[in-house]
C-alpha cells in the first residue's frame, strides 16, 4: 500500500460511528439516561408555553393566601413560601441550570481543547508554556476561585457559566494534550506530514478528528459536574439570585421552610440528583462504547 493510500483512509470513519452506535443502543441504562435528558431538555425548553397553557402561572407570580400548599388540581406540585407555583418554577429552573451547565461545558470545551491541542501537537517551548499556565490555574481550590470571580462579576446565568468554564477549562487541556500526543505519533498522521499536509490540516483533520470520543465523553460527564456547582455556588449565595429561579437556588432557599413543606426540598434536589445521575451514566456509557480498544477487540474475536 502507498504512502498516500495510508494518508489518505486511516480507518474507516462510518463503520467506527456504526460500531459505536450500535453498542450505545444495546445499552439500556444509556437509552434510559438519554431518554431522561431528553424529557428535561424538552421541558427547559418549552417551560414558557407549559407556563402560558398549563400551569397558567408565571414563574415569580405570588398568592400570598395559598402559601405551602401542597399537590392539588391548581398546582400540581404546590406552591412555596410566596404562593409561587412549583411546578413552573422548576421548568423555568431546569431552562436555568441546564442552559448554565451547557454553555459552561462548551466554553470548557472550546478553551480547553484549543491549548492542549496546539500544546500537544507542537511541543517544547509551547507546551511547557502553556502547562505551566494550565498549573498555575489548577494549584489555586475551585471553590476560592469560584467565589473570588463571583464576588467582582453579578452572577447573571451567562455570567456564571462562564466563571464556571474559567476554571474548568484546565483540566480538560491535559486531557485532550495527552490525547494528542498519542495522536500525533500514529502511522497516517507521519504518512500525511510525509505528503505535505499542512499542521493546521494535521490538527483540525485527523488529530482533532480522532479525539472527538473523549471529547464527546468529557462533555457528558462535566454537564453533571457543573450542574453540581452551579448549586453548590447558589447555597453559598453566590450563584443565580432569587427571583430567577434555578434548581440550586430553589434548593438553598427551601431549607429554611422544611418542616412547612418537604415538596420544596424534595423536588429541585430530586431533580438535580436524577440529572447528574443520568449524565454520569450515559458519560459511562459512552466511554464503553467509543473506546477504540474495545472495537479492537471485538474486530480480532
Amino acid at each position: 500500500m502507498s504512502v498516500v493510500a495510508i494518508a489518505a483512509a486511516p480507518r474507516s470513519e462510518r463503520g467506527y460511528w456504526r460500531e459505536s452506535g450500535g453498542r450505545l443502543a444495546e445499552s439500556r441504562v444509556a437509552l434510559a439516561s438519554a431518554a431522561l435528558l431528553a424529557v428535561f431538555g424538552i421541558l427547559a425548553l418549552t417551560a414558557p408555553l407549559i407556563s402560558h397553557y398549563i400551569t397558567g402561572y408565571g414563574p415569580n407570580e405570588q398568592d400570598l393566601v395559598r402559601t405551602f400548599n401542597g399537590p392539588s388540581a391548581k398546582h400540581w406540585l404546590g406552591t412555596d413560601e410566596l404562593g409561587r407555583d412549583t411546578l413552573t418554577r422548576l421548568l423555568w429552573g431546569a431552562r436555568v441550570t441546564l442552559g448554565v451547565a451547557l454553555l459552561a461545558v462548551s466554553v470548557q470545551l472550546t478553551i480547553g481543547t484549543a491549548v492542549g491541542l496546539v500544546a500537544g501537537f507542537y511541543g517544547r517551548w509551547i507546551d511547557g508554556l502553556a502547562m505551566r499556565f494550565v498549573d498555575s490555574v489548577l494549584a489555586f481550590p475551585d471553590i476560592f476561585l469560584y467565589m473570588l470571580i463571583a464576588v467582582l462579576i453579578r452572577p447573571t446565568p451567562v455570567a456564571l457559566a462562564f466563571i464556571i468554564a474559567s476554571v474548568g477549562w484546565a483540566d480538560v487541556s491535559r486531557l485532550i494534550r495527552a490525547e494528542v500526543l498519542v495522536l500525533k505519533n500514529e502511522d497516517y498522521i507521519l504518512a500525511s506530514r510525509s505528503v505535505g499536509a499542512s499542521n493546521l490540516r494535521l490538527m483540525l483533520g485527523h488529530i482533532l478528528r480522532n479525539a472527538l470520543p473523549i471529547i464527546i465523553v468529557t462533555a457528558s460527564v462535566r454537564v453533571g459536574q457543573v450542574i453540581l456547582i452551579e448549586a453548590a455556588l447558589d447555597f453559598l449565595g453566590l450563584g443565580i439570585q432569587p427571583p430567577t429561579p434555578s434548581w440550586g437556588n430553589m434548593l438553598s432557599n427551601s431549607q429554611t421552610y422544611f418542616y412547612h413543606s418537604t415538596w420544596l426540598v424534595v423536588l429541585p434536589g430530586l431533580a438535580i440528583v436524577s440529572t447528574v445521575l443520568a449524565t454520569n451514566l450515559l458519560g459511562n456509557a459512552l466511554r464503553d462504547a467509543l473506546d477504540p480498544r474495545l472495537r479492537n477487540a471485538l474486530v480480532r474475536s
